[in-house]
């Protein structure tokens, strides 16, 4: 499995913007299908974006338009920057990579609250 640190979380108004990134460990981060997904407060957690290792985009409808997910290889990172943020965007997100059959691995999670 390959460790992911997520970092860029914090308190933000409604209507506001975040940047979250997710730093991965290893030389083959390129090969990974990579992911953010959340979890708010008493709800289980959810897809929030994915981009695989060929670059194909996808978003949860209640996120598009809004956020936008991105890799830098060369960085090995993976990261969402989140515009026009609600309060229900309030919840710890995580950073998924996933390759082939071996099992997902998860970072920690990071803390967003959009709230005024």
């Amino acid at each position: 499995q390959v460790r992911l640190v997520e970092s860029g979380g914090g308190l933000v108004q409604p209507g506001g913007s975040l940047r979250l990134s997710c730093v991965a460990s290893g030389s083959i981060f390129r090969l990974y299908d990579m992911g953010w997904y959340r979890q708010a407060l008493g709800k289980e957690r959810e897809l929030v974006a994915t981009i695989s290792s060929g670059g194909s985009i996808n978003y949860a409808d209640s996120v598009k338009g809004r956020f936008t997910i991105s890799r830098d290889n060369a960085k090995n990172m993976v990261n969402l920057q989140m515009n026009s943020l609600k309060s229900e965007d309030t919840a710890v997100y995580y950073c998924n990579a996933k390759f082939g059959p071996m099992s997902p691995s998860w970072g920690q999670g990071t803390r967003v609250t959009v709230s005024s």
